[in-house]
């Protein structure tokens, strides 16, 4: 098994390609060990390399997220950890855990609003998401009201110091030219 490395905007970030679907549908993040040793043996077992600190599993790729030890010292161990789950044949979620593309809980927006938001997610779907997951992370809607978009930033996107960039004038000004009611867009947690 190969798996190819390559650098995000992030430098806290890096994206590993297994050559292998990591999840059929969704995406999943990991902020801490706990949260990964309940829904995803992969996460957890990433957890387990001392100066991880965060796991988004995409489509076809892993990010990991460290503290401040270094790659040259933690990548190893990471590829050696990715490439020992996919030969084991365990399951990449445990069964019944949620990706997070199946949680729209929390969600908010007015029922008036409830078509300019459809637009705001087929736009966000068709052309933000596939862009920022080229660079190893997620964006996903968490909210609209009062013109505000409120998107919640995950994987490498998290605590990038390009994400404000991003946002506002990626993002922004696309959804400001085909949504006319949207002002602003705003990250949230």
């Amino acid at each position: 098994m190969f798996i190819q490395t390559e650098a995000t905007p992030n430098p806290s970030t890096l994206k590993f390609l297994p050559g292998k679907v990591v999840l059929e549908h969704g995406t999943a993040e990991f902020r801490d060990e706990t949260e990964a040793l309940a829904a995803s043996p992969l996460a957890a077992r990433l957890f387990s390399i001392p100066g991880v600190t965060g796991v988004f599993l995409g489509y076809d790729f892993i990010t990991v997220t460290k503290d401040g030890a270094d790659w040259q010292h933690m990548k190893p161990a990471i590829l050696g950890n990715i490439m020992e789950h996919f030969m084991s044949g365990q399951p990449i979620m445990a069964s019944g855990a949620m990706t997070d593309d199946d949680d729209h809980e929390g969600e908010f927006f007015d029922e008036g609003d409830e078509t300019i938001v459809a637009t705001i997610k087929e736009l966000l779907d068709t052309r933000v998401r596939p862009a920022v997951a080229q660079d190893g992370g997620d964006i996903t809607f968490k909210g609209f009201r009062d013109g505000v978009v409120y998107l919640n930033m995950k994987g490498a996107c998290s605590g990038c110091p390009s994400s404000t960039a991003t946002l506002k004038h990626g993002v922004q000004n696309l959804l400001r030219h085909f949504v006319p009611e949207v002002q602003e867009v705003e990250a949230v947690m």
